[in-house]
């Protein structure tokens, strides 16, 4: 028992990760009805930044806070310079400007910090462990749950009881229309933009002590969130939100036991090579899953 509730914490934790990402490119997509590829690249610079301040700074808290500033600002110029240039164009040229910005990025990281992989050390105040419910858990990863429910919440009021959430609702469900009444519907994409370039940024922040920070580190997790977006509904906080915990925990769960447990039903030699395959592709199973019987979601946003 202490296992399984072990393996779904990491879930969560993995899932809390997962909303960071897809939370600010869920708002992108359904919005501002563009397809940013590049989004796991930001993810990439705010964990490369992170564990740059961090090595300068010698504290956590200042270097996520500059690395998180420093992602938004990196959003922000992307979004005036170039990709408002794609706004009302075919997805093909917003999907291939994208995809060169992927490889721009993994390249200028290569550059600045070299191919080989960069570690960040966990906060010396998050060393140590908590117990829940009787089990030992890591408190960094337990710090991660945390800050990402905060951040669900703030967006969440932000989203729903803010004058500018209600512009961002009124954007997506007509531009037109909000543009006629005053609102400078431009500055909205760019704040949206901003704020989900910020959201990855901290999400690869939060992930630099627990994983490799390398280059192309954004491709992996970009894969995984669109799968959140797809199986929560596009444009949703709130989808974004349970399709990140229930992936997240599908997808831990999957590896972590269906292995063995193909091993004891099937020959040994069968199961080496299936067990971790058909784990891996279990999230996508789960998502044909949702669109057969939910195609806009499970949870699609009701403003648009």
């Amino acid at each position: 028992m202490s296992l399984i509730a072990a393996q779904l914490l990491n879930g969560l934790q993995l899932g809390i990760l997962l909303f960071l990402m897809s939370a600010g490119l869920t708002l992108v997509m359904g919005i501002m009805n563009f397809v940013n590829l590049a989004h796991g690249s930001l993810y990439m610079i705010g964990a490369y930044f992170a564990a740059a301040l961090y090595a300068m700074t010698g504290s956590f808290v200042v270097s996520a806070t500059l690395a998180v500033a420093g992602t938004l600002v990196v959003g922000f110029l992307l979004e005036r310079l170039l990709l408002s240039r794609l706004y009302g164009v075919e997805d093909l040229y917003q999907v291939l400007a994208t995809f060169g910005l992927i490889l721009v990025f993994n390249q200028a990281v290569k550059i600045i910090w070299g191919q080989a992989p960069v570690f960040m050390s966990t906060p010396e105040f998050l060393s140590g462990t908590v117990t829940l419910f009787g089990l030992s858990y890591p408190s960094y990863r337990f710090a991660i749950i945390v800050a990402g429910l905060l951040v669900g919440l703030g967006l969440y009021l932000a989203i729903n009881r803010t004058r500018v959430g209600m512009w961002i609702r009124a954007g997506a469900s007509d531009r037109e229309m909000i543009a006629a009444l005053g609102v400078n519907i431009r500055l909205v994409n760019t704040l949206v933009f901003a704020i989900g370039a910020a959201l990855a940024g901290f999400a690869g922040v939060m992930a630099g002590p627990i994983l490799s920070i390398q280059p192309g580190m954004g491709e992996p997790i970009l894969v995984l969130v669109l799968v959140v977006i797809v199986t929560g509904g596009i444009g949703s906080i709130r989808g974004a939100f349970y399709g990140a915990l229930v992936v997240g925990i599908v997808d831990t769960i999957g590896r972590a036991f269906l292995p063995a447990i193909m091993r004891a039903l099937l020959d040994p030699e069968i199961a080496r090579g299936a067990g971790p395959a058909v784990a891996s592709i279990l999230i996508y199973v789960f998502m044909a899953t949702v669109l057969a019987l939910k195609p806009n979601g499970l949870f699609p946003a009701k403003y648009r």
